[in-house]
């Protein structure tokens, strides 16, 4: 029998082959890859809480403009009823004007919180609150105005009762203040004076003294002129003024400014030149007899003198005087 050389067969531990350079870095692109995905992953989930957040404050910053936008509007509405009122609001008091003056104060705190870019809760709450009171503001505005119109009405009411009040008055009185005026008038024109009996004479003044009457218009140095004034019961007691005017035969005015002529009015409007005043005390219902004399530095012309006498610028009398010449030669 032929026997083979064969190796033991006992048993020997097994030897475990040895890795491959090419595993470990397997194991090193798969933990690059998870950390990657991971990273990937938390820069994804980042993003969208960053755009949950700024949608989350787009809808804030909305719904902030959205608020602002009505109570702008709220306030703009509140400042035309304001501004309504004021316009036919006939009259002010001092409960108006200091209503006025809170109301102004209370839109500008309101529109400088509305004005602001970046407004916050807080301050639109009080926006909001300062809105709703000045709405109650301007209700009682309206109340107050609605008030004075009410008592202006009856101020007009009044007034015009008292206007008319007053015109009838007024009518009266001048009806009154007529009849006064007539009776007065009357009064004046009855109390005018009237002038009767006129002599006019020519006086011849001599060297001795004497006096003697002449119709002779060269001889005459002085006219004496005379008159009675007649009873006149309505003419009261008391100083009067009569104006004498003489007219010359060529029917020019004797009037001397140096002896005291000069102009007057007459009831007609008209003015007048009068040779002499007259100044009289006279007494109620007596028959009066006026004398004085007028004597001029000229001579004398031939003619007809005419005498008017004037009292309250009425003529109450009037007379003529002749001259003639005188001699075989005038």
């Amino acid at each position: 029998m032929a026997f083979e050389n064969f190796p033991s067969a006992e048993t020997r531990p097994p030897v475990s082959p040895e890795p491959k350079k090419s595993d470990w870095r397997t194991f090193l692109s798969i933990g690059l890859v998870v950390a990657l995905l991971g990273t990937w992953g938390y820069i994804i989930w980042d993003k969208s809480k960053t755009k949950e957040t700024l949608q989350l404050k787009d809808n804030e910053y909305a719904s902030v403009i959205t608020e602002k936008d009505t109570l702008q509007s709220l306030l703009d509405e509140a400042t035309l009823r304001y501004d309504l009122l004021k316009t036919t609001n006939a009259k002010k008091d001092s409960t108006i004007t200091t209503k006025d003056r809170e109301i102004a104060e209370k839109r500008s705190r309101i529109q400088s919180l509305l004005s602001k870019t970046n407004a916050t809760q807080a301050e639109l709450a009080e926006a909001k609150r300062l809105i709703a009171s000045l709405n109650t503001d301007i209700l009682d505005y309206k109340a107050q105005v609605e008030l004075l119109r009410g008592q202006n009405v009856q101020l007009t009411q009044e007034k015009e009762a008292v206007t008319q009040e007053k015109i009838k008055v007024e009518k009266n009185l001048d009806s009154v203040n007529t009849v006064i005026k007539e009776k007065e008038s009357l009064i004046d024109v009855g109390s005018t004076l009237h002038a009767s009996n006129f002599n006019i004479a020519g006086v011849n003044e001599r060297k001795s003294g004497k006096e003697k009457q002449t119709t002779t218009a060269k001889k005459v140095d002085k006219l004496r002129i005379t008159f009675d004034l007649d009873e006149n019961r309505i003419a009261s007691s008391g100083p009067k003024e009569l104006y004498v005017s003489i007219t010359a035969p060529d029917g020019s005015p004797v009037a001397v400014e140096a002896l005291g002529s000069g102009k007057f009015t007459t009831r007609e409007g008209e003015d007048k030149f009068f040779t002499h005043k007259v100044e009289i005390n006279y007494t109620q219902g007596q028959k009066q007899t006026v004398s004085f004399d007028w004597k001029q530095n000229a001579n004398f012309a031939t003619g007809n003198y005419k005498i008017e006498v004037f009292h309250n610028g009425f003529k109450i009398g009037e007379g003529l005087r002749n001259f003639k010449k005188g001699g075989l030669f005038g």
